[in-house]
């Protein structure tokens, strides 16, 4: 069987499982009632029948019951409700060219957007996506540091800004790293293995790494290097991970990635 046709043949297979999800969906919908739940801030239609089994299982179910004790006790989460699942709501399974993998939000006030190292603009520029700026100016002819740190125009291309953990307690990091949410963001990153075309997983430091078991990398370009951490940002220099994501993109028959900002 040819590439292209094997192609075909696996995106034809992923239309019918989505459509086989969507009726299983509408079944339960038409079923269910009571006030809204963590699942609902999910909109964007093609993920909510990919993940529509996981929302069913118990661990997600607790996790739900965990993160509503933490709004309704009084304390501080990161980020608000409508923006926990903001990456996948900006882009579908079948869109996304490259998944950037973070740890956990930001815990600062006015940081955390739901979008893996990038923060609202205004909002001063994080070291981590600082220092991707200076990779990139390295890396990518014409790329210009932004003066900002908003990278809406990354995912509105087809970049997952996908963290590990999508939720935070103030001031606190890794705080609901334990909450269930690696489980859950886990069978997101097979999903894309799964469903996707053809994608470029960038895997920045071991935590990140560790994800590389969940790819097909016969299917995909996995590019793995240090994190842009100041603590790890000099092996992260130099590793040309945004040309080399472009050349794998290209390699695949995909659209490349307008990295300037």
């Amino acid at each position: 069987m040819s590439r292209k046709t094997s192609k075909r043949v696996a995106a034809s297979s992923a239309g019918t499982n989505i459509q086989e999800k969507k009726q299983k969906l509408k079944k339960s919908t038409n079923s269910s009632t009571g006030s809204p739940t963590l699942k609902q801030y999910l909109t964007q239609p093609e993920w909510v029948c990919v993940l529509q089994d996981e929302f069913e299982q118990d661990y997600f179910k607790a996790l739900e019951k965990l993160i509503e004790d933490e709004f309704s006790s009084g304390k501080v989460v990161f980020p608000s409700k409508d923006l926990i699942f903001n990456a996948l709501n900006r882009t579908a399974p079948k869109d996304v060219k490259i998944l950037l993998l973070g740890q956990d939000p930001y815990h600062g006030d006015g940081q955390a957007m739901g979008l893996s190292f990038s923060v609202p603009p205004g909002v001063p520029i994080p070291p981590s996506l600082r220092n991707m700026y200076k990779e990139l100016s390295n890396d990518i002819a014409g790329f210009k540091d932004p003066g900002h740190g908003c990278l809406d125009k990354w995912a509105d291309q087809g970049v997952l800004l996908l963290n590990a953990t999508l939720t935070v307690r103030k001031s606190e990091p890794n705080s609901h790293s334990k909450f269930g949410w690696q489980k859950f963001t886990d069978q997101i990153i097979k999903s894309v293995s799964d469903e996707s075309p053809g994608t470029v997983f960038m895997l920045w430091g071991n935590f990140a790494h560790k994800k590389e078991k969940l790819i097909d990398s016969k299917k995909h370009k996995i590019l793995k290097t240090a994190h842009p951490s100041p603590l790890s940002c000099t092996k992260f220099y130099g590793c040309k991970c945004f040309s080399k994501a472009n050349e794998a993109l290209r390699e695949m028959g995909r659209k490349e990635v307008d990295w300037k900002l």
